[in-house]
């Protein structure tokens, strides 16, 4: 880990922000380091001068207040749907309902003239196979509503079907044998934005066994994910699996090509339990020129280990 790193790590470092690994890793350069050590030292006074400033906490009154501003904001985007779908059937005074109707046809006409010469866009598929969801009713508070791509009304039963682009929460419960859950499960792990959902997935799917296909996304997070700390979660998670050429070549690359120091030690915690002439010559390997001083030590102290319990 260099200066650098470390620099830009030391805030989190002072306010115990950071993994175990990397924690480990910047403690061991402001052991080797006197100028980061100064830094580190001048921050953790600053620190000290602002703690001892008096903490301000909101009052009771602003808490009550801010609630019932969200509540009251809310209401209002949840009535301005209900309004705008009212408005399209009230009759205005001193129109005849004849005159009104004719009216609504001509619009409908439009829109169906519209709709039809409009580039088409074919529908998701939904579980009753009409890319449609069944769902009809006032209550639109559990929807998010991003447009309005149809309104058909019929002029004869006063009746609309309106077509909205919109997202609604779904709850999924269940045991992770369950083809739906495991399926959010492992779609989440590669493809959901948020580290911290895709952490929360590892740590389920590392308790699931020796699924192939838990197997293949495990090592997919520790080869391919982004965050260092889902990283070092998939490589925790290995631990519980059989043992096997697939697992020890991951790790292998891990140590040698992951910029992360914390997971490069990780990868070694795992690699010593199961070293064999495959691991101990890379371990060795990176004892001697692994850029970072930790995870030198670490690979150093490991042959150690092994070498002793081999005599």
């Amino acid at each position: 880990m260099n200066c650098k790193t470390v620099e830009d790590k030391l805030t989190f470092y002072l306010y115990d922000e950071l993994e175990a690994g990397e924690r480990a890793a910047v403690a061991a350069h402001l052991e080797a380091c006197a100028a980061c050590a100064a830094a580190a030292r001048e921050l953790e006074r600053m620190r000290a001068v602002l703690d001892q400033r008096p903490r301000r906490e909101p009052s009771p009154e602003l808490l009550v207040r801010s609630r019932e501003a969200l509540d009251e904001a809310l209401d209002r985007e949840a009535e301005s749907w209900r309004a705008l779908v009212r408005s399209w059937f009230i009759v205005p005074p001193g129109v005849s309902a004849l005159r009104a109707t004719a009216a609504l046809t001509i619009l409908v006409l439009g829109f169906s003239l519209g709709w039809t010469l409009r580039t088409r866009v074919p529908a998701a598929a939904t579980g009753n196979g009409s890319g449609q969801a069944p769902w009809v009713g006032s209550d639109l508070s559990n929807l998010r509503i991003s447009g309005v791509s149809q309104v058909a009304p019929d002029p004869q039963t006063r009746a609309v079907r309106i077509t909205l682009d919109a997202q609604r929460r779904v709850v999924l419960e269940g045991s992770f044998d369950d083809p739906r859950i495991r399926q959010v499960l492992l779609y989440a792990m590669k493809n959901y934005d948020n580290p911290g959902i895709r952490r929360d997935t590892l740590e389920v799917l590392g308790q699931s066994g020796n699924n192939p296909t838990v197997r293949e996304a495990l090592l997919y997070a520790l080869r391919r994910d982004p965050n260092p700390g889902v990283r070092l979660e998939a490589a925790e998670a290995l631990q519980a699996l059989d043992w096997g050429p697939d697992v020890r070549q991951a790790l292998l690359d891990v140590l040698r090509e992951d910029q992360n120091a914390g997971v490069r030690v990780a990868a070694v915690n795992v690699l010593v339990e199961h070293a064999d002439e495959n691991v101990l010559p890379v371990l060795e390997q990176m004892a001697a020129g692994d850029p970072d001083t930790y995870v030198r030590l670490t690979c150093a102290r490991a042959l150690r280990e092994r070498a002793r319990e081999d005599f």
